[in-house]
């Protein structure tokens, strides 16, 4: 049973609020645009103080003149005093606590450097010294205990050779053998020289130190190749050079954040599989005796997905946040009798987060549908919930934002399915409004009760009158295995239906004009607007972002493939391959039937979903005389990160919509100015 302990929170909060609105000047409100989304401040890793008393976080914002997001670290008080930009450099990462509390470890890539290193900086004031001088980049890294040592993991690095070959751009690579290894070292926390921990043909992938120092748990795999993470195992070491890996699993599943128990006799690791380790599951919590010998899963019959855990300071209890579906919050779970309890309630999602042993408390950041993230600290035991940052309490403030309340309706097979439904800003009870059809990616994953940003610009939406309504379709994560597992066999079961169900539901209640829907998504929500075109010509307008047309090519193309396996029933290269099955559930198959007007979006280097998917669904589009068009972004991955293709995706799917939806002509908006150095003032002489 779940138990909440939230009474003295919820006042805390309560009462911080008020406090805060009296305090506030008024102020006339204005509608976000989406230059505004793009520059709300991103706060993240945040790391209370071996004290108690202050705690770090990672601020980001958006640098227009550099065309990218740049995060430096800053450090404030745990009563929310006092906070202090601490660097400001080209961009700084992952600040860690020395176990004294006396320096502040960090990552970054300044000056000279060639690859990122790790600095330090001494709290009592100073500019932070260079650290390492690796050959490779380096990352994920941890204190040891006594403050010795700085772990590290590192790929190896470049040989004289390769170098000498990319200078003479003789650089011909093997695709799919052109990695290097990643392994696992330390750096003397003073002097800085660096000792490797592990070496050979295998990657680490992750790890952590034992809570005394002395053992080091972590998973390890044949390559770094993203498509390999079934074959990554979790073994147990020394923490010191040369020791021997003892392996703790051996299973086809794919395995994650190992941490050692207080007394080193047991290892968790994360998993998403069930008991019989099959994978495609729900990720949740597994135990494994440190010596060698059957995992088990702690709790089976949770419906959540678990996002992370850690070990309480004393073995008995393990901390975890979990994915509710459109919610996230923390709990902790005694493990003699698996009772559960839960941390933190309301309508808000758990981001970045850690446990902070010696003092009993958790800090992490608290997402809400109208605050973007805040810093926040509250007792392993629930209690003392205590707001840290104010960055983002002017928001409400600064700006008129939609509310959004969370939708069900019975699936086509009466499985009930959840949602959220963002609201227009003017609206008035009893008028239809248009819609825009939201699909997250994934499709293991879900939507939630948070600040929507510029990929979304949900209060842009708002702003133009739409409702927006984002469904949690069959194959989304928070809701059991069933709900996850509809997706096998086949991706196009129950989730396309679960999402016109939820829009007739829309339309049964009132609110939605069925004559003025748009849809759109990216990645699996991608996926789901090329099915979606194909399925119904109900839509006015859509817009597909990285989205798969021909599910047979994109086996072979994209950097993942082990969990299309599963859908599909089998490889597409397999003796008796279940090709039929594959052709079946691919929009291509039916995109002749497509009539709504469709632009298609995609990065040039995606490697998840490659560009010739949108190719496909683009010429297909075009040759049977439908509007549409392709817009692709040089430099970009999976996600877009730099900020003008930001906006300009934002832009033209509004232009788009407003189009084909409302018959109105949309202004698109245009990135700010860079600043002008101040004119020097003339002497007279």
């Amino acid at each position: 049973m779940i138990r909440p302990n939230l009474s003295r929170a919820r006042l805390s909060l309560l009462l911080g609020v008020v406090l805060l609105a009296a305090a506030q000047p008024a102020v006339a409100q204005r509608t976000m645009t989406i230059v505004d989304l793009i520059e709300v401040p991103d706060l993240g890793d945040p790391q209370l103080s071996p004290d108690g008393r202050q705690v770090l976080f990672v601020r980001s914002d958006a640098d227009w003149e550099d065309n990218r997001t740049r995060g430096h670290i800053w450090r404030i008080n745990a009563d929310g005093s006092d906070p202090v930009q601490l660097t400001r450099g080209d961009g700084e990462s992952s600040p860690r606590w020395s176990p004294d509390g006396r320096w502040i470890a960090f990552v970054a890539e300044r000056d000279d450097d060639e690859e990122s290193q790790i600095y330090l900086l001494d709290t009592r004031g100073g500019e932070a010294r260079r650290l390492t001088e690796h050959d490779a980049s380096v990352g994920s890294i941890s204190w040891s205990p006594d403050g010795r040592w700085i772990y590290f993991t590192a790929q190896e690095p470049k040989t004289a050779e390769q170098k000498k070959r990319e200078e003479a751009k003789d650089d011909v690579f093997a695709y799919d053998e052109d990695w290097r290894h990643r392994h696992l070292w330390r750096a003397d926390a003073t002097s800085g020289a660096a000792e490797r921990l592990t070496g050979g043909e295998y990657s680490v992938a992750d790890y952590s130190l034992s809570p005394d120092g002395s053992m080091v748990a972590l998973v390890r795999g044949p390559t770094p190749i993203l498509n390999d993470l079934r074959q990554r195992e979790v073994h147990v070491m020394a923490a010191q050079p040369g020791a021997e890996l003892r392996r703790v699993t051996q299973n086809d599943v794919r395995e994650s954040s190992p941490r050692l128990s207080p007394d080193n006799r047991q290892v968790l690791f994360l998993a998403d599989s069930n008991e019989e380790f099959e994978s495609y599951y729900n990720d949740k919590i597994f135990l494994a005796p440190a010596a060698g010998g059957s995992a088990r899963v702690l709790l089976p019959d949770l419906p959540h997905e678990v996002n992370g855990a850690e070990w309480s300071r004393d073995g008995r209890e393990i901390l975890f946040r979990a994915n509710t579906g459109v919610r996230q919050d923390l709990f902790r779970v005694r493990v003699s009798d698996r009772r559960v309890r839960r941390l933190t309630e309301g309508d808000h999602v758990v981001g970045s987060w850690m446990y902070e042993p010696r003092q009993g408390r958790i800090a992490f950041t608290l997402d809400t549908p109208t605050n973007p993230g805040e810093v926040w600290t509250i007792a392993a035991d629930g209690r003392g919930m205590r707001q840290v940052t104010h960055v983002h309490d002017d928001l409400q403030r600064r700006f008129r934002l939609p509310r959004v309340e969370a939708v069900t309706w019975p699936g086509e097979d009466g499985v009930q399915v959840e949602g959220l439904l963002w609201y227009p800003l003017d609206y008035v009870a009893g008028r239809r409004y248009p819609l825009v059809v939201q699909t997250h990616g994934g499709p293991a994953a879900s939507d939630k009760f948070s600040f929507p940003g510029s990929s979304d610009y949900v209060q842009k939406l708002a702003d133009l009158g739409y409702f927006v309504f984002q469904p949690n379709y069959r194959g989304s994560t928070g809701y059991g295995d069933a709900f996850l597992r509809d997706m096998v066999p086949g991706y196009f079961n129950q989730a396309h239906k679960d999402v016109m169900t939820g829009v007739d539901h829309l339309i049964a209640r009132g609110l939605v004009d069925g004559e003025r829907m748009a849809k759109m998504g990216w990645s699996g929500g991608g996926h789901m607007t090329n099915k979606i075109i194909t399925y119904t010509d109900r839509f006015k307008a859509a817009s597909s972002g990285a989205g798969a047309a021909n599910w047979v090519s994109m086996y072979g193309q994209s950097d993942v493939r082990f969990y299309r396996t599963p859908w599909f029933g089998g490889t597409p290269w397999q003796e008796n391959a279940p090709i039929e099955m594959y052709w079946e559930h691919s929009p291509l198959k039916d995109v002749w039937k497509v009539t709504t007007p469709t632009i298609f979006l995609v990065g040039q280097e995606d490697v998840r979903v490659p560009m010739p998917q949108s190719v496909e669904m683009f010429r297909a589009l075009r040759a049977n005389g439908v509007p549409t068009h392709l817009y692709v972004a040089p430099r970009e991955p999976h996600g877009w990160r730099e900020l003008r293709h930001r906006l300009y995706k934002a832009n033209v799917e509004l232009d788009w919509f407003e189009r084909w939806v409302m018959g109105r002509e949309y202004v698109w908006e245009t990135a700010p100015e860079p600043a002008k150095e101040p004119a020097k003032a003339e002497v007279a002489v």
